[in-house]
Order: C-alpha cells, then sequence, then structure tokens
C-alpha cells in the first residue's frame, strides 16, 4: 500500500511539474450557436513587421499565453512586392488593400501608378461604416495605403488630403500636423472635418480611457501631433481604441463595417534591433487581438483577421534564452522576405488557411463578404 501511495503521489507531482512548465494556450470561446454563414464585419490587424519570429519572441517572454493563439486556422502569405523580394509596408498594405503587387513605395496604387480602388473604399460604396487605427501616425504607409493614392509614401500632406475625399467614419491615430499645418497648401483639414459634421479630438490617452465614443457623427482622434510614443514609455491607447472603435463602427454599420488596426511600432523596433520594445510593442498589439476576438465571439458575425506586412529584423531567439527569459538576436535592421503568418476567426475563416500570395488576403476578404 506505501508503494501505491508513493507511486500515486509521484504522478501527481509529476502532473503537476508538467503542467508548470507547459502553458497550456487559452481556449477559444465556444462558437455561438448562431455563427452566421458570412461576415457582416471584417477586422484586419496588421502587425507592421511582425513575423514568425517577432511573435515567438512574444510568445515565449510572456508569462501567459497569448491571444494569437486562440485563433483556430492559421495561414501564411508571401509577401514579396511587385519590383523586390523583400517588400516594404506601402507596397505589402496596398497588395491586401487593393489585390495587387506594385513597387515599393506606392501607396494605393498600381506597378504603374494607377489609382486602384481599395477594399475600405468599397466598404464605403456597399454602405459600410468603415475605420483605420495606429500607433503611429495615421497618414503612415500601412494606414495610408487604405485610404490614398499617391505615388511615394512620404507625401504625408497629400496622403492627409486624400483622406478627405473618403467618408471613413473613424480614424485614430498620430499625425495631426499634416492635417493643420500644412506646407503644402493653406487647408486647415481638421477645420474642414469639423464643418462636415466631424468630431475631431486630440492627444489625450486619459481622455480616450473614459469617454464614450458618439456614435451618431464621424470621429477622428489625434494620439499625436506626429507620431506617438511608443508601448515602453507609455503609449498604451491601442487597446482601448480596438474595444471602443468596433463599439462605435457597430453602432454606425447597420449594413456592417470595415475597420483596419496597425500596430505599427512593432516594426520600428526591430529596425532599431531594441529586443525589450519589440517585446512590449506586440505584447501590446496581443491586448488589442484579444478584445477583437471577445468582439467577435460574442457577435458571431465578425471575421477578424491577423497578419502583418513583412518581416523586419530578421529575429531569432538566442540559444540561450528561456521562458521569460528571451534573448531576441537580429540579423538585419531593414525587413526581410520571410513567409508572413495569417491567423483567422469567424464566419469564412477556412477561406484564409494555406499558403498564398498576400494579394489574395483582397479577394478572400471579398469573397467571405460574397462581394
Amino acid at each position: 500500500m506505501q508503494d501505491k501511495s508513493r507511486n500515486s503521489l509521484i504522478g501527481i507531482m509529476l502532473m503537476f511539474l508538467v503542467s508548470c512548465a507547459k502553458p497550456v494556450a487559452p481556449e477559444m470561446p465556444s462558437i455561438p450557436v448562431q455563427m452566421s454563414e458570412k461576415p457582416k464585419n471584417i477586422i484586419l490587424m496588421i502587425g507592421d513587421g511582425m513575423g514568425l519570429s517577432a511573435l515567438s519572441v512574444g510568445l515565449f517572454q510572456s508569462a501567459k499565453p497569448l491571444n494569437i493563439e486562440r485563433f483556430p486556422v492559421v495561414g501564411l502569405h508571401k509577401s514579396y512586392s511587385f519590383d523586390d523580394l523583400v517588400t516594404d509596408s506601402a507596397a505589402g498594405a496596398t497588395a491586401f488593400a487593393c489585390g495587387v503587387k506594385t513597387y515599393n513605395n506606392a501607396i494605393g496604387v498600381n506597378s504603374d501608378t494607377v489609382a486602384c480602388k481599395t477594399i475600405l473604399e468599397e466598404a464605403e460604396e456597399r454602405g459600410l461604416a468603415t475605420g483605420m487605427i495606429a500607433t503611429s501616425s495615421i497618414v503612415h504607409a500601412t494606414p495610408a495605403s487604405f485610404a490614398a493614392h499617391e505615388p511615394l509614401r512620404v507625401l504625408y500632406e497629400e496622403i492627409a488630403a486624400d483622406y478627405l475625399d473618403t467618408e471613413m467614419d473613424l480614424l485614430i491615430g498620430g499625425g495631426k500636423k499634416f492635417f493643420d499645418r500644412r506646407n503644402l497648401d493653406e487647408r486647415d483639414l481638421v477645420t474642414e472635418w469639423r464643418k462636415r459634421g466631424y468630431k475631431v479630438w486630440d492627444y489625450s490617452q486619459a481622455e480616450l480611457r473614459t469617454i464614450e465614443l458618439d456614435p451618431s457623427t464621424n470621429l477622428v482622434y489625434f494620439t499625436a501631433d506626429n507620431h506617438p510614443l511608443h508601448a515602453s514609455l507609455g503609449r498604451d491607447y491601442l487597446p482601448d481604441a480596438t474595444q471602443k472603435g468596433l463599439n462605435f463602427l457597430a453602432e454606425r454599420g447597420k449594413k456592417g463595417f470595415f475597420i483596419m488596426i496597425e500596430g505599427s511600432q512593432i516594426d520600428w523596433a526591430a529596425h532599431a534591433n531594441e529586443g525589450n520594445i519589440l517585446i512590449d510593442e506586440v505584447l501590446d498589439f496581443d491586448k488589442a487581438i484579444g478584445l477583437a476576438l471577445d468582439f467577435a465571439q460574442r457577435r458571431g458575425d465578425t471575421l477578424v483577421l491577423v497578419t502583418a506586412d513583412h518581416e523586419s529584423g530578421g529575429v531569432a531567439i538566442n540559444p540561450n534564452s528561456s521562458r521569460g527569459k528571451i534573448k531576441p538576436i537580429f540579423t538585419t535592421n531593414g525587413h526581410t522576405g520571410a513567409l508572413i503568418p495569417v491567423f483567422a476567426y469567424g464566419p469564412k475563416a477556412d477561406l484564409f488557411a494555406g499558403v498564398y500570395e498576400n494579394t489574395s488576403i483582397y479577394f478572400k476578404m471579398k469573397e467571405a463578404l460574397g462581394w
């Protein structure tokens, strides 16, 4: 009997040790009974520069499983651009927005610099509410590619003016100076927005956390004059903006909504080869991912997609690393041509399994919506 008791005790101890050594990924909440056949809403989340290696760094550094582990469908996309095996953010985001391969630095135009209609613009035409949230300037390459058409990504004031040609319901991000203190012309785009009935706020993260966004009017919320701080220095508005933004668009979009949410500064941390900042940015983005998944799970009519435009930094995990003590190393301060993961949850998520071109994400979103 003593041997049996001892063996049972040893077995229990081993099970306990194994469970402690290997964190269990969070389970996706049970699928709602009334999961739609096709999505009413699409939430496209782009971790700029967030390749599989950056995700691995965040995952193994975190004390608890990441929300990214909740996705039931995973695919891979080929991120190369029209003119280079290694894309930049402008060409990468234009591929998602328009379904075309274009040259590096192009914003919402094809390889011949002809404007291509974006999925956000198509959503507007079909009566959906639309929005964008970024942790960079809102006129930076990734958001710009969904709502502007310019030959070069650095034409920030021209990109800002292009936004006034849309009827976007929600914009949250930095870059106010490109709208109201312009060198290109004497236009004050903030005043123009207000004359069109937009509510325009600026700068206070604390205020964004506490206020309720009024869905009766279009909203622009500037989080910085140019680029916001990175997460390590206290920027934490992305989860709040995601939660409030989704509720805001759900109220405005009776026919549905499309939103692009970017974790912009993952890329910048990789460019700087700053491992700790990279981890902070990945974990900040993952918090927003969790809120988007919770929103979609409650409703059953929302497709959530998470991907990256490209990989940055050539990140690797040092052999001397351990869980919670990751030592990322970098092979470059630029981008790489690595395959990029795509995570999907919701109606028509299965469309995003497999290996495909980055342009396919545009066509798969349209197929999911039945367009």
